[in-house]
Order: C-alpha cells, then structure tokens, then sequence
C-alpha cells in the first residue's frame, strides 16, 4: 500500500541516470522502479532532480542575525569573536531561539533536512544557546533531524568553568564536542582534552581548525596522531583549514594522504573563509577556500557548509546550501561535470557520510526525506543556482517554493494574490503538519 508515487523522477545517487517512479509507504521509500502502479496518489516530475535532504555540516544558530547588534570594519577572526563576545552578554534564551528559528526556516525552506549546529558554551553564555537550540531542535522535528555540538569558543583551559559546562552538554546528550584550539592559550592542550572527553562519553569531535594566511603552524598533522592513537577514524572532521589552501602542492598533498588514511574529514566554508582570509594583503589577496574536490581525489570525505549567517564572522546569507556549493565551484575553479556533481554531493551524501548517518539517500528501506529541484541533474542546480520546489521530510509534505514567474500587462486584480504574498503564511510556505 502506497502513500503517494513520485513519477518520472531522476534519483541523485543512484547507479543508473534514467528517470524511474519512487513509491513511498509509512515515511519511507517503498519501491524503486522504472514504473509502480499502485491504488496512490501520483506526483508527475517531468524528469526532474530528485535528491535526499540537503545536510548542512557546519552552522551556527545560537549566533545568527546578531550583526545589527556588532560591527563588522576590520573583518579579522579576532574582531569577530571579540563582538560577538560582547553582544553574547545580552543574550538570553528566548532571544536565542527566535533568531536561531529565523535562520533555520530559511534552511528549511532551501531544502536542509539535517543539521550539526556547534553551540557555544563557557561562563558568560552558560547553558542559554545550549537550551535554546536543544528546544528548537525538538520543535522542528517534523522537519528536519538537528544534532548539538557543544564546543569552547573563547577557549577552554583559558577559560574556567568551560570544561564543566561541556561535560554538563554531554551529559545532557549532546552527540558531538567541537574545539577551537587556535583560541586557547595551549592548542593541543585544548585538542588532547577535547579527545579525552569524546572518548569518555563516546562521542564525535568537530574542530574548527586551522584559520590563517599562511601553512605555518597548523594543527591538522597533530589532530591526524591523535585520531590515529585514539582509534577515531571516521568520528573526527575539521572545519575551514584555510591555512591548508596556502600549502605548496606537495605539502597539499601529503598532509590530504595523512587525512585519508586516518580518517579525518574536512568540512569548507567558502563564504566566511573568503570573508576572513587575506585581510592583512592589500593585493594578490588569498581566498583562503581549501580545494575540497582535490581532497576528495585523495581520498578525504569532504563537505561544503554554511557556518555563520547575518553576524560579524559572516555579515551576509540566506542558508542556501546550493548556493554555497555553487560558490565553491567558483572560487576553486570547478568546471568538470563530474566536479560539479561532487559540489552537490557535498551538500548531500558526503555530508550524510560525515555525520555517519547510515540510511540516508534514495534506496528502498530509508526515510524519505527529498528535496525536488526543477532541473533534470546535480551539475545544473550547482551550475545553475537552481532552488528547490519542495520537500517532503518522512513522506510528508514539509515545505513549498513555487519558481518565480513572469506575468505581462498584471494590474489591479493581482493587487490580492500579491498582498497574500507578502503574509507570514505565504511568504513561508513552510508546513508543520
């Protein structure tokens, strides 16, 4: 028994390119097949992308659409933790979650369909963002999985009172713990204790690591022993590695061998890394995109996301995972179809892959969790910028963004349809039931 048919469908990640019928029963994928006959509603897609959930690997709700709060002149990494620093004092939990929300909405109606959001936790924000984004998590569950990593934003053995607190988030069932030992007055002493508490609560590690203008200094070999030691492999990803994107070919080279074979993933976020790198360089200014298809060659699992949104890391977005894979292509000169289709499946797949989500994508047996683009393949929604017509999370129908049309000579009659535009509701279309 069929709940509703997806007709004429082209299946991101399947073996085979030709257009077949998805049948989907209790929340999940049913049947595959050229063609399903079944007593069910049908959707005809015209040939159409069909594709999992978008995976968004790397963001920030706690901290998003603060930027009318802080200034963002000198765009360096330092200011930006400083004012966001600043602005934290007067966060509250309830200010904490309509902003989140606001952010996740745009996520929801861009087609993500799961999450890991890092929190920040230390003595002055407390348990706030923490609280916050654990009860919009449970608030949105019907639209999309979101998964809490916890980590020290100011830093953690400089910090008293840090450590507490993440042990407090894991205890509580946070999955993941993050670490930025470039703002710890010890690094590796901040990397060390970060494994000794994955370790202890079974838990995964998400680092932002590495952010710099030049190769000198990185961390990212020592991260690789201790994955190694620590038998971590698959469980450890990095975000941003701009100094890696600066590295001469070899050092690229054997630094993204070392990656492969432990196991440790890199997650790129094109825009804030473009927004933070190169400030001090008047000319020649670097990019600071580490060339994440090039990994993949190597045999790394990497991912594309957004990290920051409407705040002084990254004062602009709209959490378009498209858009961020697109910009990808750009910066690091992606052209190749096959490239392209990495793009894509670096805002999908690889993402699933690298939060070590099994049963995600278009096979019988997994939830069907889609995302429909109106384009017939993944190298045009990336090339293209093409947004999604909707999704539906669990077989349900989760969200609506009908394409934008042209229409000549409109007048007074339309001034109805386009005031209903401007409502909450129809400027939405997101649905909960």
């Amino acid at each position: 028994m069929m709940d509703l048919i997806l007709r004429d469908a082209r299946a991101f990640g399947l073996d085979h390119a030709e257009p077949a019928s998805i049948g989907i029963a209790d929340g999940k994928i049913a049947a595959i097949a050229p063609a399903l006959e079944a007593d069910a509603p049908v959707l005809d897609l015209g040939g159409r992308l069909v594709a999992p959930g978008l995976v968004e690997t790397h963001i920030h709700l706690d901290k998003t659409c603060i930027i009318d709060r802080c200034k963002s002149e000198q765009g360096t990494v330092a200011e930006a933790v400083a004012e966001t620093a600043a602005a934290k004092l007067a966060f509250t939990e309830a200010d904490i979650y309509a902003r989140a929300a606001r952010t996740l909405r745009k996520c929801l109606l861009n087609g993500t369909m799961l999450m890991r959001t890092h929190v920040e936790v230390d003595p002055g924000i407390g348990l706030k963002g923490f609280d916050a984004v654990s009860r919009l998590a449970r608030d949105y569950a019907w639209a999309i999985d979101i998964e809490i990593c916890a980590f020290p934003q100011e830093g953690l053995l400089n910090n008293p009172g840090t450590d507490a607190l993440l042990e407090e988030c894991l205890r509580q069932g946070a999955p993941v713990l993050g670490a930025v030992p470039y703002m710890d007055s010890d690094p590796r002493g901040q990397i060390d204790r970060i494994f000794e508490l994955a370790r202890e609560y079974d838990v995964d590690i998400d680092l932002h690591l590495d952010l710099g203008d030049t190769p000198d200094g990185m961390q990212i070999g020592y991260v690789c022993d201790k994955t190694e030691e620590y038998g971590y492999g698959g469980r450890v990803a990095v975000g941003h590695v701009t100094q890696l994107s600066t590295a001469p070919s070899q050092q690229f080279q054997e630094i993204a061998r070392r990656l492969a074979d432990v196991g440790v993933a890199v997650t790129v976020l094109p825009s804030t890394d473009l927004y933070l790198t190169g400030r001090s360089q008047d000319h020649s200014v670097l990019r600071g995109v580490t060339a994440a298809h090039k990994l993949i060659h190597a045999g790394v699992n990497c991912s594309l996301s957004t990290n920051n949104v409407l705040n002084p890391f990254t004062p602009y977005g709209d959490a378009s995972l498209i858009r961020m894979a697109n910009l990808y292509a750009n910066v690091c000169h992606v052209s190749r179809p096959t490239e392209l289709v990495e793009c894509f499946a670096m805002v999908t797949t690889r993402s699933a892959r690298l939060l070590r989500r099994e049963h995600y994508g278009i096979a019988v047996g997994n939830p069907a969790d889609l995302t429909v683009f109106d384009c017939a393949d993944a190298r045009a929604a990336v090339a293209e910028l093409v947004a999604p017509l909707f999704g539906l999370k669990r077989g349900r129908l989760s969200f609506t963004r009908p394409p934008a049309q042209l229409e000549p000579g409109q007048a007074g009659a339309e001034i109805g349809r386009l005031a209903a535009l401007l409502t909450p509701a129809g400027n939405d279309a997101l649905r909960s039931t």
